[in-house]
């Protein structure tokens, strides 16, 4: 069974002919999502999703049109709503309203080390996948896992420098040793909890989407997780805060299938 995709390969006219104009960002945490509102100046709209905890905050930067959306806190325990269901909801409704060109979701993640993951790293994702679902069943095994492709965009990571990451999405912050053997499985460097959710969605309704990921502790570097992301987080945030940036400013202006063309495909062309 062959991996799916987030989204279908970009043939279509309208994406030829028409620059990205409505962006959508998935962001777990307050934490995550501060520098980004601050950077862009972005509005409050505590509204948009009446009755409900979840947040957009939107803007405009150039010709962009940018949306933040972060499922807020929990109603009893007041604390962020983060995991699988939470992204996976707020990515259907804000999908649903706001008809986006491009998703980024945009966070933290746990990285191991020994596979070139170090703190404050920022990684444009290639591929998401489930560590957490475990159906040991032919067929439905490959439907736990997930995996899917990420929209590439080969030129944004040339410009920007970016390492190229392998995603796996759970919804623990410890990682159990069957956990491990499934990250291990899934050729994961990366660790969130909240990607492959995003990703199902995406893929379900056909929208692009790519994965912005910051290293904010290393899984395996020896230190406790927990203390280790606290004080990594601010340092970790400025890091992305600023990738994010420079990642608005090269798709300003482009239309998709600009942005998924190849290096080699871009000097090889004609003028």
């Amino acid at each position: 069974m062959s991996p799916l995709h987030v989204t279908s390969s970009v043939d279509q006219k309208d994406d030829c002919e028409r620059p990205i104009s409505t962006i959508v960002f998935i962001i777990a945490m307050d934490a995550e999502a501060l520098p980004i509102l601050k950077r862009f100046n972005l509005a409050e709209d505590s509204a948009f999703f009446p009755g409900l905890p979840w947040i957009r905050y939107h803007g405009f930067y150039k010709d962009l049109q940018l949306n933040v959306i972060w499922p807020g806190k929990d109603l009893a325990l007041g604390v962020n709503n983060i995991g699988t269901i939470p992204a996976a909801l707020v990515t259907y409704a804000s999908i649903q309203a706001l008809k986006p060109d491009l998703i980024i979701n945009a966070g933290t993640a746990g990285g191991y080390v020994s596979k070139g993951a170090n703190i404050e790293d920022v990684f444009l994702v290639s591929s998401v996948a489930f560590h957490h679902r475990r159906i040991p069943l032919p067929g439905r095994d490959l439907y736990a896992i997930g995996r899917r492709q990420s929209f590439s965009m080969p030129l944004l990571s040339t410009e920007l420098q970016l390492k190229d990451g392998a995603l796996s999405t759970g919804d623990s912050f410890d990682i159990c040793p069957p956990d491990e053997a499934f990250i291990t499985a899934n050729n994961a460097n990366l660790v969130d909890m909240e990607g492959a959710a995003v990703a199902y969605v995406a893929g379900l309704l056909n929208v692009p989407t790519i994965f912005l990921k910051v290293v904010s502790n290393a899984i395996d570097g020896g230190e406790p997780s927990v203390e280790e992301f606290h004080q990594n987080l601010a340092v970790a945030m400025s890091a992305l805060d600023q990738t994010v940036a420079e990642v608005l400013d090269f798709i300003s202006g482009k239309c998709l299938s600009e942005l998924s063309i190849s290096e080699t495909s871009s000097l090889g062309s004609t003028r």
